[in-house]
């Protein structure tokens, strides 16, 4: 298509682009890590904590939400409260299965 404003590239896939939950900046999928809410037992009562894990192969079912894999992102999305609205879910989260996998992938990088 010649002279048309718009460029078409067959080159490369279209890669989707997500919003950090902690700093807001927005990046390809493939530089965040997808979190999500762990589904709770069917024996668990409603007041237990909803606990919020990493979700690097993208893998488990429900909302997801993304982040940067640093710990400042994760600091600012706790200090915003931006798990509850980015998860859709209320009262207390457990962000401590989170901390560990970015600790322990800090210690391996």
């Amino acid at each position: 298509m010649t002279g048309s404003p718009v460029e078409w590239v067959k080159d490369r896939p279209a890669q989707s682009v997500r919003t950090c939950i902690g700093c807001r900046q927005r990046e390809p999928s493939a530089d965040l890590l997808r979190i999500a809410t762990q589904p709770r037992e069917a024996g668990s009562t409603t007041a237990a904590p909803a606990v919020i894990v990493p979700d690097p192969r993208r893998r488990l079912p429900g909302r997801g939400a993304w982040l940067h894999p640093v710990s400042a992102c994760l600091r600012s999305a706790e200090r915003r409260r931006a798990f509850g609205r980015a998860l859709r879910v209320s009262g207390n989260l457990d962000i401590s299965a989170l901390e560990q996998y970015l600790e322990n992938r800090h210690e391996h990088s």
